[in-house]
C-alpha cells in the first residue's frame, strides 16, 4: 500500500497556494467544517492537492468485505452486512479518494437497485452508488459547478446529514455517508447558485499570479517527480510525516479548544457587518476557529482565529452585483476586530451601524439610478432619432451601460423530440446523455445504453406463464421485453445578441438603456450557463465582436467598450446572425439559438453598402428566419411620443416576439419565448 501512496505527489512539496492547503487540512482535521470549494483557473494545482491530501490522513480501521466503509469501533452504525453474527475480520485501509464524473447519473450517485439480481432472483436488492464509496474518505468533484443543480442538491444534503437516504424503484436504504467533501471549479465556466455555494463550509481563491521564483520551483519539482518519483517522494518523507502528525495531535485537541463570549460576539459581528444571510456563516466560522487553534496547539480561539476563518468562511457568502468576483473587503474585518478588542459592547453598537451601511451597498439597485433610468431628454424632437446629421451619429461614442432590469429568467422548451446533451440550465428537452430525471420507457432503437427494469418487467409479466424459467432466473426476459428509460432534462443555448450600434441609438442616451437590458439578459445566461455571441451593426455593415463562447465576462468586456455612430445597416445584421446560425448547426444540429435583437427597427443601408433601402429586402430575410424556425425576440429601442413602429413590423416578419425597452422590466419574458416555439 504504501508503495501506492507514493505515485501521489507530496503535499508538503506544492509551492505556494496557502491558504488552499490551509483549507483542506483544516477540514482533515474536521470534517464537520462542510468542506471546501476551490475556485481558480486550471494549472493552479487544484487536483494534486486534494489528491495528496489522502497522504496525510492516518488509515483507517474498516470491515473488511464491506461496502459501506464500516467502522468496527462504531457498532452503532454498522450496516446489516457487518451486524451479521459470523465474525467479521477488520483490516486497516488508506483513506480513499472518490471521484465524481461531471456526467454521473443520480443512480450512480446514490445508489439503485441491482438489476441482475432482480432478474435472477426476483429479490430487491440494493447496489451501493458513491456516496456509499466515499463515506469516511474524500469525496471529490472537479468543475462542480458543471454539475448538474439536482445532483448537487442531492450532495450537499449527503454531507450535511452524514446519510444518505434513498427511496426509489421499491427500495428504501438508509446508510452512513460522511466524508470530506472538495469541489473545484474554473470561475469562467459559471458559477453555482448562491445558496449551493453557501452548502459548501469553506471556499477559497487560487491563482497563477505567482513570481517568477515560485513558478521555476514548481516546475523543477514537478520535472524531479515525474523523472523519479519514488526519490521525490523520499525526499519529502520527513516533512510529510511531521504534518502527518501534527494533523492527528490536532484531531485529539480539538475537543478541548474552548471560544470565550467575547470571541462568539465577534464573530455574530463580523457575520452581521458583512451581511451573511442564515446562520451557516456563524456556524462555521466557529467551527473553523477552534480548528485553527487546534492546529496551532491551542486550547483557546484568539481573533487572529477568527479572522482567518472569516476570510474562508464568508468569502462565498456575501451578497454581490452581477459579474462581481468574491472578495472580502480584510481591511472592514480588522476595523471590526479592532473594534472589538477595545470592548465588545461598543463593537456591538459599532458593526451594527457598519452592517446598515454595508446593506445599502449591496443593495442591486444603486441610489443614483434616477440618473440612467428616466431622462429629460424624452420630451426631444423624435425625429433626430434618425437624424444622421445629429451629433451622435457623425462621430463614434461610448456610452455606460444603464441601470440593469430585474427579470424573470427565460426559459425555453424544445417542442420536438429530439435528444440533446445535458449540459445546461435553461431550454427543457429530452436527454441524450443518461442524465437527468426518468419520465417514461420506450423501446429501445439500436443499442440499449439506459434499461428501465420496471418497465421491463411489466412487458414481460404477462408473459410469465407461457415461459419456462430455468434454475437461476425468476423472471425470464426476452429481448422484446426490454425498454430504456426517456429521461427529461435541461440543456444550454446560443443567445446571439444583435446589437443596433448606429448614431440614431446615441440619441437620448438610448444605448445606455439598451446596455442595461443586454446586462440583464447577460446576468441570466450566465446563471444558466448558456454561450453567448455578439453582433454589432453600424456604419455600412455587421461585425461578429464575440464569438460563440461559453464566456458571459467577456460579453460583458466587449458590450462595455461598445462604440456607437454611423448609419444603420440592419439587413446586414440579420444576414451575418444566420451564418453564425448555419456554422452552429454544423458543429451541432440540435443546437438551439436564440436571437435577442435590439433596435428600433429603422434601417438605411442596404447590403451592398449603398444609402438605398428597399423595404422587401428586409422582409426577404425575415422571411427566412421565419422559415427556419429560428426564435427571436425584438427588444425595440425607439423612444419619443410619435413612433413609427419599425421594431413591430420586423418582429411580425421574423416570426419573433416584440417587446419595447420600456415594458422589458416588468415584461414576463418566460410568455413571450413561449408564443414564439419552433416547430
Amino acid at each position: 500500500m504504501e508503495s501506492n501512496r507514493q505515485m501521489n505527489f507530496p503535499f508538503s512539496a506544492i509551492v505556494g497556494q496557502s491558504q488552499m492547503k490551509k483549507a483542506l487540512v483544516l477540514n482533515a482535521i474536521n470534517p464537520s467544517i462542510g468542506g471546501v470549494l476551490i475556485r481558480g483557473n486550471k494549472g493552479t494545482a487544484k487536483s494534486t492537492a486534494v489528491r495528496s491530501l489522502a497522504l496525510l490522513l492516518p488509515e483507517l480501521n474498516l470491515i473488511q468485505g464491506c461496502v459501506y466503509n464500516c467502522d468496527p469501533g462504531r457498532p452503532q452504525s454498522i450496516c446489516g452486512y457487518c451486524s451479521d453474527p459470523v465474525l467479521k475480520e477488520a483490516v486497516s485501509k488508506p483513506v480513499q479518494i472518490v471521484q465524481l464524473p461531471v456526467g454521473a447519473t443520480e443512480d450512480r450517485l446514490v445508489g439503485s437497485l441491482n438489476i441482475e439480481e432482480a432478474i435472477k432472483t426476483g429479490t430487491r436488492e440494493f447496489e451501493p452508488g458513491l456516496l456509499a464509496s466515499a463515506n469516511k474518505g474524500i469525496l471529490y468533484i472537479d468543475e462542480v459547478n458543471l454539475l448538474n443543480d439536482h445532483l448537487v442538491d442531492v450532495l450537499l444534503d449527503a454531507a450535511a446529514m452524514g446519510r444518505n437516504y434513498v427511496e426509489r424503484e421499491g427500495v428504501s436504504v438508509s446508510h452512513e455517508s460522511q466524508f470530506i467533501l472538495i469541489g473545484t471549479m474554473n470561475p469562467e465556466e459559471g458559477d453555482l447558485r448562491p445558496q449551493l455555494l453557501d452548502r459548501f463550509g469553506l471556499a477559497v481563491e487560487v491563482s497563477n499570479d505567482i513570481e517568477t521564483d515560485s513558478r521555476i520551483e514548481v516546475v523543477k519539482r514537478r520535472m524531479a517527480f515525474e523523472q523519479d518519483a519514488a526519490t521525490f517522494v523520499a525526499k519529502w518523507k520527513d516533512t510529510e510525516a511531521l504534518e502527518r502528525n501534527r494533523i492527528e495531535q490536532s484531531r485529539a485537541m480539538l475537543s478541548e479548544v474552548t471560544v470565550s463570549e467575547e470571541m462568539l460576539y465577534l464573530i455574530s459581528d463580523i457575520c452581521a457587518s458583512f451581511g451573511v444571510d442564515g446562520l451557516r456563516g456563524d456556524i462555521v466560522m466557529y467551527k473553523t476557529a477552534i480548528t485553527i487553534a487546534a492546529y496551532e496547539g491551542r486550547t483557546e480561539v484568539n481573533s487572529d482565529d477568527v479572522r482567518e476563518s472569516a476570510i474562508m468562511a464568508l468569502l462565498h457568502r456575501q451578497r454581490r452585483q452581477p459579474f462581481q468576483e468574491p472578495a472580502l473587503d480584510q481591511e472592514r474585518l480588522d476595523d471590526i476586530i479592532n473594534q472589538e478588542n477595545i470592548g465588545h459592547n461598543n463593537s456591538r453598537e459599532s458593526s451594527e451601524s457598519t452592517g446598515e451601511q454595508g446593506s445599502s451597498d449591496d443593495d442591486p439597485a444603486p441610489p443614483e439610478s434616477d440618473d440612467n433610468g428616466e431622462h429629460s431628454d424624452r420630451d426631444e424632437e423624435v425625429n433626430q432619432d434618425n437624424d444622421e446629421s445629429s451629433p451622435s451619429a457623425g462621430k463614434d461614442e461610448i456610452f455606460e451601460i444603464g441601470l440593469i432590469p430585474k427579470i424573470k429568467q427565460l426559459e425555453m422548451r424544445a417542442d420536438d423530440q429530439k435528444q440533446r446533451s445535458s449540459v445546461g440550465r435553461r431550454a427543457e428537452t429530452n436527454s441524450a446523455s443518461g442524465i437527468g430525471y426518468y419520465v417514461s420507457s420506450r423501446i429501445p432503437k439500436g443499442k440499449l445504453n439506459d434499461l428501465a427494469l420496471d418497465a421491463t418487467l411489466r412487458a414481460a409479466a404477462p408473459m410469465q406463464k407461457h415461459r419456462i424459467a430455468d434454475n437461476s432466473n425468476a423472471v425470464v426476459i426476452r429481448p422484446t421485453d426490454l425498454r430504456e428509460k426517456v429521461r427529461y432534462s435541461q440543456t444550454g443555448t446560443l443567445i446571439i445578441f444583435v446589437v443596433d450600434a448606429s448614431g440614431s441609438m446615441g440619441a437620448q442616451r438610448r444605448m445606455v438603456e439598451t446596455k442595461g437590458a443586454v446586462m440583464a439578459l447577460l446576468l441570466d445566461a450566465y446563471q444558466r450557463r448558456d454561450s453567448v455571441a455578439m453582433i454589432m451593426f453600424r456604419k455600412e455593415t455587421a461585425e461578429l465582436i464575440l464569438p460563440p463562447t461559453n464566456s458571459v465576462e467577456l460579453a460583458k468586456n466587449m458590450l462595455n467598450t461598445l462604440p456607437t455612430g454611423g448609419r444603420t445597416p440592419l439587413s446586414s445584421g440579420l444576414v451575418k446572425t444566420m451564418e453564425i446560425i448555419e456554422r452552429e448547426k454544423t458543429k451541432d444540429v440540435n443546437s438551439l439559438p436564440l436571437v435577442v435583437l435590439l433596435s428600433d427597427g429603422k434601417s438605411n443601408v442596404g447590403l451592398d453598402g449603398t444609402k438605398v433601402m428597399q423595404d422587401s429586402e428586409l422582409h426577404n430575410i425575415c422571411e427566412e428566419f421565419k422559415f427556419r424556425g429560428v426564435r427571436t425576440i425584438v427588444i425595440d429601442t425607439e423612444t419619443g411620443y410619435v413612433k413609427l413602429g419599425k421594431a413591430k413590423d420586423l418582429a411580425e416578419h421574423l416570426g419573433g416576439t416584440h417587446i419595447t425597452l420600456e415594458e422589458f422590466a416588468t415584461q414576463n419574458l418566460v410568455n413571450a419565448i413561449n408564443q414564439n416555439r419552433s416547430n
